[in-house]
Order: structure tokens, then C-alpha cells, then sequence
């Protein structure tokens, strides 16, 4: 019996080892001719989405993403990788500074389609030759933009040393730009920002070139950076005494005539600044209320000095008949 046992073992183990060479070799010839087909050549019918790049400064492209229908001759492996990518995917880029257009009329212009057949064999990876599109033009729409001359403005966050400041406005180079968009965009812009200059410990000047804030691409204008220079000056503390003027014509004395502005100054003005740059005023308007003081206001300060504190902040009056 128990040879007869060994004999069923031995007739399957030969049974099975016969079927695994069958599969590896059907795995094989399968794999074979699966390469043999890919290396052949075929014809394919497909369409690629196009859209444009480096439009003029100020026009736009107003056609909407189209869509090119042609055939492309290529191997198997190619043609399975093309295959593979979604519709929405299959999309090329024309440049139009590269690219020779001309005006149709009204706002349609026109290109030859070779520039449509050489990206897309650049995409497929075959020769311009393998790419066949039937129309010999492709069209596009586009429109001028309206434009607007804009003061370029710089928000500043410069934190300097001890009795440094910034002086005066940040300079931008250059200062204004002309910028192109839809109206309805244009009539809200009053100037065009750069991003944020930042600078720590400042204690001499600073430049930096800054990226225009063009809203995303919304508006359109051929400088897109511009060079910042922001002044720093060594200021100093002083103490200027101001004579104290009514807020109208009452013919009134105050007690003190003067006030006491202390601020501080560029270190380079400090000789020039005086009193009669600054300009104090008694709050008249108070009158009526018989209060003894009166509130008084600093209403005009010299350009580039800041401003700490008056002394005093009120004063008594006499009204002179």
C-alpha cells in the first residue's frame, strides 16, 4: 500500500510541475507578444487642450481653453502612455512672444497650427512630422485692456536702532507704473503696492527691491519689481518753545504764553528747527463752558520730527477787552 501511495504522490508532484512550466511559459509568450505589439506603430485620434502664455502687457486672451482635434503616429509604448492621461491633462502652452500672429480682424487673430504640432510632438516625445492636424490655422481672441497711471506706495516695517529713525517717505524707483486690467478693476486702484519692506536694527539706509502686488495676475503692467530706499537718520531729543495762538480771533492772554514741545529731530535739521514751524492753539470753543483752562493742540509740525509730549497740555486765560 505504501508504495502505491508514493507512486499517486510522484504522478501528482509531475502533474503540477508540468502545469507551472505550461503558465511560465504562457506568461512568457503573453509578455512576448504584448512587446512585439507595443513596438508596431498606430495611428491615434486625439485632442489636446491649449492655452496661451506671455500675452502682450496690455491685452488679454478672452477665448476660453479650446480644444485641438488631430492624429498622431507613434509605437505602442507611446501611444499606451498617452492613453493613460486624462483628457483634462492632455494640455500644451503657447507662448506668444514666440509665437507669429497676425490680426484677422476685429479682436481674432490667427497662427499657423505648426506651433500646435511641434508642442504636442514635444509632449508625446515623437517627431514634429508624426503630428497631423487638419486645419492649417488655429484662432484665439484677443482684447485690449484699459490702463492707468499709479503712484507706487511701500508699507514699511522697519524697526531701527536707539535715536535712529526713518526719515521722510520711502523712495521707490520708479515711482509710479502704468498698469493695465479691466475698468471696473482700474476705477477701485488708487496706487500699486510692493510687499512689505522689512528691516531690523536699522541704523543706516536700507534698500531692497520688492515684488509688485499685481492682485494675481489681475492687472497687468511691464515693471513688476521695484527698487526701495528707505532713509535712516540719527535723531536727537529737544525742547522747542511754541507760543500759545487762539482758535479764532478773541483777543485773549494765556498763561503761559508758550508751551513746551518735546520731540525729537534728524540730528541734520537740528539747526534749523524752531518755534515758528510748530503752531499751538487754545481750544476757544471751550469758552462757553467757563472752564479756567483751556485745552491746547499742536495743529502744525515741521516735516520728519516726532512729536513725544506738550507741556503743559492746558492753559489759563484772560480775555483782554
Amino acid at each position: 500500500m505504501d508504495s502505491v501511495e508514493q507512486i499517486k504522490e510522484d504522478i501528482a508532484k509531475k502533474d503540477k510541475s508540468k502545469v507551472l512550466t505550461f503558465l511560465v511559459f504562457l506568461v512568457i509568450s503573453a509578455v512576448l507578444w504584448f512587446l512585439i505589439k507595443l513596438t508596431k506603430e498606430y495611428t491615434s485620434q486625439t485632442s489636446f487642450f491649449v492655452t496661451y502664455t506671455e500675452v502682450p502687457v496690455n491685452k488679454w486672451v478672452s477665448t476660453s481653453q479650446q480644444a485641438v482635434k488631430l492624429s498622431f503616429v507613434a509605437d505602442g509604448f507611446i501611444t499606451l502612455r498617452h492613453n493613460l492621461v486624462r483628457k483634462q491633462y492632455r494640455t500644451i502652452t503657447i507662448p506668444l512672444n514666440e509665437v507669429t500672429y497676425r490680426l484677422e480682424g476685429g479682436n481674432t487673430y490667427s497662427y499657423s497650427s505648426q506651433y500646435v504640432a511641434e508642442r504636442v510632438a514635444d509632449w508625446l516625445g515623437v517627431p514634429t512630422g508624426s503630428v497631423t492636424i487638419n486645419d492649417d490655422k488655429q484662432f484665439f481672441n484677443m482684447e485690449d485692456l484699459q490702463s492707468k497711471e499709479l503712484q507706487v506706495r511701500v508699507p514699511l516695517d522697519v524697526k531701527t536702532q536707539r535715536q535712529y529713525q526713518v526719515y521722510g517717505q520711502p523712495h521707490a524707483t520708479p515711482s509710479s507704473i502704468t498698469v493695465y486690467g479691466p475698468k471696473n478693476m482700474l476705477d477701485t486702484m488708487t496706487a500699486v503696492y510692493t510687499a512689505t519692506l522689512h528691516a531690523v536694527n536699522a541704523s543706516e539706509d536700507v534698500v531692497q527691491t520688492l515684488a509688485l502686488d499685481l492682485y494675481d495676475g489681475a492687472v497687468r503692467s511691464d515693471v513688476t519689481a521695484v527698487e526701495v530706499l528707505v532713509d535712516v537718520e540719527q535723531y536727537t531729543e529737544i525742547d522747542i518753545e511754541v507760543p500759545v495762538k487762539a482758535t479764532d480771533r478773541r483777543n485773549l492772554r494765556f498763561f503761559p504764553e508758550t508751551v513746551k514741545v518735546k520731540c525729537m529731530v534728524p540730528i541734520k535739521e537740528y539747526a534749523s528747527i524752531n518755534g515758528a514751524l510748530f503752531q499751538v492753539l487754545a481750544d476757544t470753543a471751550q469758552l462757553h463752558q467757563l472752564q479756567p483752562l483751556l485745552d491746547v493742540k499742536l495743529v502744525q509740525v515741521p516735516e520728519n520730527v516726532q512729536v513725544l509730549k506738550i507741556e503743559p497740555e492746558q492753559v489759563e486765560y484772560l480775555i483782554v477787552n
